[in-house]
């Protein structure tokens, strides 16, 4: 009988056409391959969740790496607007040193059109706070300490743990403001590491340090998922407790783990729209971001949870209202003042940041040749009167210079001068004081 059976099912196979065999036999060679890259999928995905978890599990451990300290600041006499090069002193075993920055130039910088707002509000360098400690005048949920870094002046706020942090001196945005800070990661950043996100909110729970009805929340990496020395950058918007829009970018060249990962950050709000600046590269300009009606009163800045020797560090912050009404102060009244201007620390080079300021008053001179000035250079009262002085004036010189070689202008209609810490528009006693106080005037003449 089992003879028969097996005699039947072979007669029977014989007879299928051969064409519906190999369709079979094809059928299944797809199937199996496609298992086996499934497989490898698979095995990919669970290899890169694998690495995640460890970073979550070290993040929840506490375990860290101590970023670079030293018991005291670069000491350089004026706190003279942010540098990016020069040394902090002696830093203890554990230390974060960030490669040395790529010094861009005014060419990099040709596209920049952000200008710092007109007034300064506030200022924050971290130079009143102790190394190690937490910023008195900021609050936390999670943690950070005041560090500084091989390489680079001043004091620096480290996000060491997951969680937000925010300067409780600002509790009320204006419509229109303008937000830089400077921002620096350690080289070779690992892209499973948290990114860096701000963001900026209105906050009715003090406590609450990663829900609001509104924000504007940005999100920058300084690794994307190519081979290549690029970052990432995000955002998200968040209008009446819910998320509306949100959109990514890769390959940014401007903020990379591998040569640029120190950054100026800029923020510009106008109203509703919102324009965010990495270094040289407007990354996002985005006209409905905020709503009108909200009370946008709070920046908050967040770290997620990262691997052991992956830190963010942010200095430097400046919050500033109002636009420069260059051409019609500098005709009409005959005078204006700008601290948009930004050197080196104890120093007469600019930083080109300030192209876009330099660019409007070399635009209300080349639309009126007749016109004549007198640049004159101001510092705070940090540091020996005599050197303020001098830098004062070779800072007016350095503006007339740039003029020149930048934009075109005629020397013959710049004249320089340098008032030192002698005429200041504000007192020295505050941070934001003291930023008021560093400016260049420029006269009719």
């Amino acid at each position: 009988m089992r003879s028969t059976l097996l005699t039947a099912t072979l007669l029977a196979f014989l007879t299928i056409p051969a064409n519906v065999l190999a369709q079979n036999i094809g059928e299944k060679i797809l199937r199996k391959a496609k298992q086996r890259v499934d497989q490898k999928i698979d095995r990919a995905i669970d290899k890169g969740l694998d690495e995640v978890e460890e970073g979550v599990e070290e993040g929840v451990k506490g375990d860290k790496g101590s970023p670079t300290r030293s018991g005291t600041s670069d000491g350089s006499g004026s706190s003279e607007n942010t540098g990016t090069t020069g040394s902090t002193g002696t830093s203890s075993s554990e230390k974060a040193s960030p490669s040395t920055p790529v010094a861009p130039t005014f060419a990099a910088y040709s596209k920049f059109d952000f200008v710092p707002g007109d007034k300064v509000l506030a200022v924050e360098d971290f130079s009143q706070d102790a190394v190690g400690d937490f910023p008195a005048k900021w609050n936390t949920n999670g943690g950070g300490e005041v560090v500084t870094i091989d390489g680079y002046p001043g004091h620096w706020l480290a996000f060491t743990t997951r969680g937000g942090l925010t300067p409780e001196f600002i509790n009320a945005l204006p419509e229109n403001f303008t937000l830089e800070f400077d921002l620096l990661c350690n080289p070779g950043y690992d892209f499973y590491a948290a990114s860096f996100d701000f963001a900026i909110a209105e906050r009715t729970d003090p406590t609450n340090f990663t829900r609001w009805p509104n924000a504007v929340k940005i999100e920058l990496h300084p690794k994307d998922a190519t081979s290549r020395p690029t970052g990432r950058s995000w955002y998200r918007i968040f209008q009446n407790d819910r998320e509306v829009m949100n959109n990514h970018r890769d390959g940014l060249t401007c903020f990379n783990s591998a040569d640029r990962n120190y950054a100026r950050i800029s923020i510009w709000r106008q109203n509703q729209r919102i324009r965010v600046y990495v270094n040289e590269t407007k990354v996002w300009d985005l006209p409905r971001a905020f709503l009108p009606e909200a009370k946008y009163n709070a920046i908050i800045f967040e770290r997620g949870n990262s691997r052991e020797g992956n830190y963010f560090y942010i200095s430097n912050l400046r919050l500033a209202v109002g636009a420069p009404d260059t051409r019609n102060k500098l005709l009409t009244e005959g005078r204006f003042s700008t601290t948009g201007i930004y050197f080196n620390i104890n120093s007469a080079d600019i930083k080109p940041e300030s192209f876009g300021i330099l660019k409007e008053i070399a635009d209300v001179l080349s639309a009126n040749p007749d016109v004549k000035i007198a640049i004159i250079g101001h510092t705070d009262s940090d540091g020996d009167e005599k050197h303020n002085l001098d830098l004062s004036k070779r800072r007016a010189a350095s503006v007339r210079q740039a003029l020149i070689d930048n934009f075109g202008i005629s020397g013959d209609r710049m004249q320089t001068d340098g008032k030192g810490e002698s005429q200041p528009a504000e007192s020295n006693d505050t941070p934001a004081g003291k930023a008021a106080n560093r400016r260049v005037e420029f006269v009719k003449l």
